[in-house]
């Protein structure tokens, strides 16, 4: 047990070290609460939280005492490693000098488990209530520190794993386990081999079948590695079987431990539901916050702060598939529900892996994203790579786009970059998704001349002189004068290219353009006229006739 914040450095040791993290210098206690985890780049330095944890991946020893420098004067708490640290008087010096710890992560365990767990461990109290909630007197959610509870309770290193045998928490003192234990907690899973001789022996049949513990005597030859017992128990609510608690004992455990074991299943329980709930309540919650926020208003900067986003310079990301088509059956529409609604995930785990603050929710039939930039003039360019970068990864299933909205400088421009990723959006959707990634600068004009559009069709205005003239014989006579000045005009006057586009001889196409100058009394040697039809052209959607 322990009464540090959840969010501290010291806290993080207690739950990871000795297994997954090992510090080599600095005071853990002089840290304040860690902003967030952040992945060094030397060639593209990210921005970091206050008091960031920050993943040194690729770190050399010889680069160690300038990085801790650097990261000292930008306000990071700590730097990780690979193990083994550089044993050097200057490290040690740099740490001191800087105010950064250096901590080192054990060979065998991955840079993306560890960030994984560390998000997990920092992300209590991102949102929502400012006070802690308590269920059986142990922080809500808190597998960590409940792990600890019942490896005090039965002096032995324990896991809390799924039904897949994931292991979502861990005890301290694993390093008293065996090597089975150690590759358990290093890849986050029971491995396959050991899961299936389990499976071969029958323990989970008999561990789901009773709510009494099980005991696990190891195999006999063969499984090296597997040389302590196990104690079990099946985490359940009601019927459901939720997952389970393995503890590595010295042998069988006695009457009263067997009864804590038993007993603590059902607090793990009421812990992993209120996890499976708070995950439904935490999207809603934050897709709350940042509509509020994107909206403005009053409620905007609560929203913004319980989102920790006050005084970011940020950028809005509009994320929608290509196609949002009305499913026929109720069945069809609940699996295109999903689909987005994982497509969102998605989305806010990729942005949130480029800033720990970033933000995204699905409001409506779109993804918002806010990602926080430099106000600086490549903030746009960033901001775009990284929606290819994310475009790249999920491929063609639903054909998302996504629109990026001018830099706000704060909290209360965010309403006008939402504005502006929702006109980009629009832009794409009527390129019919040949362009996936666009700025508003990339398509200002456009996105201009799709609301002098909306502008005319709400105040009833209908296309007058020359293209109505056109328009209406077109409709007497079914020829397409109208689709031929188009295809002359964005061919600048080029007939062979024209004609081309129009699949007609081109001295048919000179014969139509002399027709439709005639029938629709317009100069095509006027450049005034040539624009106004253009113009009034394009405010029509493609290929539909002026009504």
């Amino acid at each position: 047990m322990t009464d540090r914040p959840r969010a501290s450095l010291g806290r993080i040791l207690e739950d990871l070290g000795a297994t997954l993290l090992d510090l080599v210098c600095g005071d853990p206690d002089g840290a304040d609460a860690i902003g967030g985890v952040v992945i060094h780049d030397p060639l593209d330095q990210p921005q970091l939280p206050r008091q960031a944890l920050v993943l040194g991946v690729g770190v050399t020893g010889e680069e160690v005492p300038r990085l801790l420098t650097e990261l000292g004067a930008r306000g990071a708490a700590a730097l990780v490693i690979r193990a083994p640290a550089p044993c050097r008087e200057d490290v040690a010096e740099a740490a001191g000098r800087a105010g950064v710890c250096l901590l080192t992560l054990t060979r065998g365990a991955s840079w993306s488990q560890l960030a994984a767990m560390l998000r997990s461990i920092l992300a209590e109290g991102d949102i929502g209530e400012a006070g802690p909630q308590t269920l059986g007197g142990m922080p809500s959610g808190d597998l960590f520190a409940l792990a600890n509870a019942v490896a005090a309770l039965l002096d032995a290193p324990v896991t809390i794993e799924d039904r897949s045998s994931r292991v979502l928490a861990f005890s301290g003192r694993q390093d008293e386990a065996d090597a089975s234990r150690v590759e358990t907690i290093l890849g986050r899973q029971v491995p396959e081999r050991f899961v299936r001789m389990l499976e071969d022996r029958g323990v989970f049949r008999a561990l789901y079948r009773s709510d009494e513990p099980v005991h696990v005597d190891p195999p006999e030859t063969g499984w090296e590695t597997f040389k302590l017992p196990r104690a079990a128990v099946a985490v359940r609510a009601g019927d459901e079987v939720l997952g389970s608690i393995w503890a590595a004992v010295p042998g069988p455990l006695s009457r009263e431990r067997n009864r804590a074991l038993r007993e603590a299943a059902k607090l793990v329980a009421l812990h992993m539901l209120r996890l499976r709930a708070g995950a439904d309540v935490e999207r809603r919650l934050r897709a709350d916050l940042v509509g509020t926020a994107l909206e403005g208003g009053p409620g905007a900067p609560e929203a913004l702060g319980r989102l920790r986003l006050t005084g970011q310079a940020t950028v809005v990301l509009a994320l929608a598939p290509f196609d949002v088509q009305s499913a026929a059956s109720a069945g069809l529409q609940a699996r295109h529900t999903a689909e987005r609604q994982r497509l969102a995930d998605a989305f806010a785990m990729h942005l949130s892996a480029v800033h720990p603050r970033a933000a995204a929710a699905m409001i409506g039939d779109v993804v918002y994203g806010v990602l926080p930039v430099h106000a600086d003039g490549r903030a746009e360019e960033r901001v775009t790579r990284v929606a290819s970068d994310f475009l790249e990864r999920v491929g063609e299933r639903l054909r998302p786009l996504v629109g990026i909205g001018p830099t706000a400088a704060d909290g209360a421009a965010l309403p006008w970059s939402r504005d502006g990723a929702d006109r980009v959006l629009r832009v794409l959707r009527g390129h019919g998704g040949t362009r996936r990634v666009a700025c508003l600068s990339d398509v200002h004009v456009e996105a201009m001349l799709l609301e002098l559009g909306d502008l005319a069709a709400e105040r009833g205005h209908l296309p007058a002189g020359p293209l109505a003239r056109l328009a209406a014989y077109d409709a007497e006579h079914a020829t397409s004068l109208v689709e031929t000045l188009r295809a002359w005009l964005d061919a600048f006057g080029d007939v062979t290219a024209a004609s081309a586009a129009m699949y007609v001889h081109h001295n048919t196409f000179r014969y139509r353009l002399r027709r439709l100058a005639e029938i629709g009394g317009i100069d095509l040697t006027d450049p005034d006229a040539r624009f106004a039809a253009m113009l009034q052209l394009r405010l029509l959607p493609h290929g539909d006739p002026p009504r």
